[in-house]
């Protein structure tokens, strides 16, 4: 199967052709780095993992770049550091370490590239002075904007109307511009706020231009996939086309846009106000980040995401059953991930090049754990086990070790309590022999003694 993806801009899914087939390009806005992660700024870092592990499967490790950057120069960070009366880089390093810690408890692979906003200075004052000399921007008033009118196809990505355009120039009416939809490219720097020296005097980038500039610098003027929610279509990203193809003489910017839905909590908006607001350092005190990325694999990308914490404690639960399956076949030979029949993960990977279907992938990697559960041959055993760490992985799961996993931060009896839920499962799917297994493996390895109730569930004993 050819994968294929749903591109924003013509709003269908295409078929995935790279302009060099030899190095895909990716790129995929990253945090703002003013407080921890919360579950909504998590969804894109995990739906664009599992697009990058895809395309390193398809086109070869070596051959895929994947950016990811770290707007380290913001309104919001600069009050926050006024807040705290610290220098602003130290709101950054603390919250990027944060960051960075969060999503790889969420098994995100580190991006091939992270390059920080405030590095590429430089660039974005070249790429404002080629937008001046160009006639798509003018200063006025210690600012330079983009004049939207010199760009006829400006709006092709969200299809907003005037109205809309103008609003989302997120500055407010001032009389120094050509056009209300008119955007920043650089404002001034009061002189306490940071800054750097530029032809248009002390002052510092808007936000839009800093992934232009560093998309440009790491990817090249023209490139693959560029990622993000669907809250940056309009302005964000419809802004970076605009600076990028008129910077670049026309030049095509980017060849399939790619956007996650939103995150809600009970059908709402995340907001500490009501109570509903979870980051992802709160979400791993209570549950293994493997859980909540299965969570948050669980609904398909380009789809609004109810998230509850009786969504984690599901994804908790099919993680014990899949990981039950790897318990129940320890015994089987290690076969190497090259030696794997032919088609047996082709159903998890045709579901991912199905324009990232995760929920699909996931049921078939499911299959695949009941017919491990099933097999009876030592070498169809070996082949199912290899094959399930092996899909498994293409969604960046069941990296533990099964033991690991159910022993977790809970101790002997958190391992205890989640090989009985793994058992009940097992039971409640008909997998006995998985059951059996499990029950093996708590009464020979634990000294557990478990008692079956009427309607399915057990309770366990020591001795």
């Amino acid at each position: 199967m050819t994968l294929r993806l749903y591109n924003s801009m013509s709003r269908a899914k295409e078929a995935f052709v790279p302009i060099d087939p030899a190095h895909v390009r990716l790129y995929v806005c990253g945090p703002t780095v003013y407080d921890y992660a919360h579950i909504g700024n998590a969804r894109p870092v995990v739906v664009f993992d599992v697009l990058y592990r895809l395309l390193r499967r398809l086109y070869g490790g070596r051959h895929v770049t994947y950016v990811r950057n770290i707007t380290d120069i913001d309104d919001k960070i600069i009050a926050g550091a006024a807040r705290e009366g610290v220098p602003i880089a130290a709101v950054t390093a603390r919250f990027t370490e944060a960051f960075r810690r969060d999503m790889a408890a969420l098994g995100a692979l580190p991006p091939s590239v992270e390059p920080r906003a405030t590095d590429h200075i430089a660039r974005m004052i070249a790429m404002i002075e080629t937008l001046i000399a160009r006639g798509h921007a003018y200063a006025a008033e210690d600012h330079v904007l983009f004049a939207v009118a010199t760009m006829p196809e400006y709006g092709a990505l969200s299809r907003h109307s005037r109205e809309d355009l103008i609003a989302g120039a997120r500055v407010e009416a001032a009389p120094y511009k050509r056009d209300p939809a008119d955007f920043v490219l650089w404002k001034p720097s009061a002189p306490d706020q940071p800054g750097w020296s530029s032809p248009w005097g002390f002052g510092r980038p808007g936000w839009h231009l800093e992934c232009s500039a560093m998309s440009e610098r790491h990817l090249g003027e023209s490139f693959d996939i560029h990622g993000g929610g669907r809250d940056l279509i309009f302005p964000h990203h419809e802004n970076e086309i605009a600076q990028s193809v008129c910077a670049h003489g026309g030049a095509p910017f980017v060849r399939y846009w790619m956007h996650n839905g939103y995150v809600t909590v009970g059908g709402e908006k995340m907001a500490k106000s009501v109570g509903n607001f979870h980051t992802v350092r709160d979400l791993l005190e209570r549950t293994p980040g493997e859980a909540i990325r299965l969570s948050l694999l669980s609904a398909h990308y380009r789809q609004p995401m109810d998230f509850s914490l009786d969504g984690l404690d599901r994804a908790r639960r099919a993680l014990d059953r899949l990981y039950g399956a790897l318990t129940g076949a320890a015994d089987a030979a290690q076969l190497p991930a090259d030696r794997l029949p032919a088609g047996l993960i082709a159903p998890v990977v045709e579901a991912l090049e199905d324009d990232l279907n995760t929920p699909r992938a996931l049921a078939e990697l499911h299959e695949i754990a009941g017919a491990l559960n099933r097999a009876d041959s030592e070498t169809e055993r070996a082949a199912l086990k290899a094959g399930l760490g092996v899909g498994g992985g293409l969604l960046g799961l069941l990296g533990a070790e099964p033991r690991d996993w159910f022993a977790g931060a809970r101790g002997a009896s958190g391992r205890i309590e989640a090989l009985v839920a793994a058992r009940t499962a097992a039971r409640a799917a008909r997998d006995f022999a998985l059951a059996d297994r499990l029950r093996a493996e708590l009464r020979d390895r634990h000294g557990v003694r478990l008692l079956d109730r009427p309607d399915g569930s057990s309770e366990w004993r020591r001795g």
